[in-house]
């Protein structure tokens, strides 16, 4: 089942939860996509919550949004702060336009809420997120995955292998 050809932005920001960000792009590079790790800078070492540094490939200003197959957002503090960067949440809007994948995990689901992907749509979130989920306009549902057509929800670290073969099966059923 291999992703070859498909290009898929990895959002980052300072305190990405480790196994949220790092399975998502082994997984998606071991399949051979194409990933790129978006974040504010590229000049920056962004420290997970544990303290491991990563480098960015691409700003989200420099990142042609038309050149991508999907987005995956990790949890941990990043999610929280992806979620009050303008840059990040115009990136996911437009990716939702475009009609592109877009995943997110643990507290990367505020932004998929900040960026309006989840209006009408069933979505699950980590518990932290669980008192903002009125205000999305989509229907909040306790399950580990959830897939409402190309916008996928997971509640965290725990369901990684079930995200990302939602993922895989929705790139893959996805054409290009």
């Amino acid at each position: 089942m291999s992703l070859e050809g498909k290009r898929v932005a990895v959002l980052a920001e300072e305190g990405y939860q480790e196994l949220e960000f790092w399975y998502p792009v082994l997984r998606l590079r071991e399949e051979g996509a194409d990933v790129v790790v978006v974040a504010p800078q590229t000049v920056k070492a962004y420290e997970s919550f544990l303290g491991y540094p990563m480098l960015a490939e691409s700003t989200f200003e420099d990142l042609d949004v038309s050149s991508l197959d999907g987005v995956v957002i990790p949890g941990g503090e990043a999610g929280r702060r992806l979620e009050k960067l303008g840059e990040a949440v115009n990136l996911v809007r437009s990716s939702v336009e475009q009609g592109l994948l877009v995943a997110a995990i643990g507290t990367g689901t505020s932004v998929l809420a900040a960026a309006g992907a989840l209006k009408g749509k069933r979505f699950t979130a980590d518990e932290t997120f669980k008192g903002e989920s009125a205000d999305t306009g989509g229907t909040l549902v306790h399950d580990d995955v959830v897939a409402d057509g190309l916008v996928i929800t997971s509640r965290g670290a725990d369901d990684l292998p079930a995200f990302f073969h939602s993922i895989q099966l929705t790139l893959l059923s996805k054409g290009k």
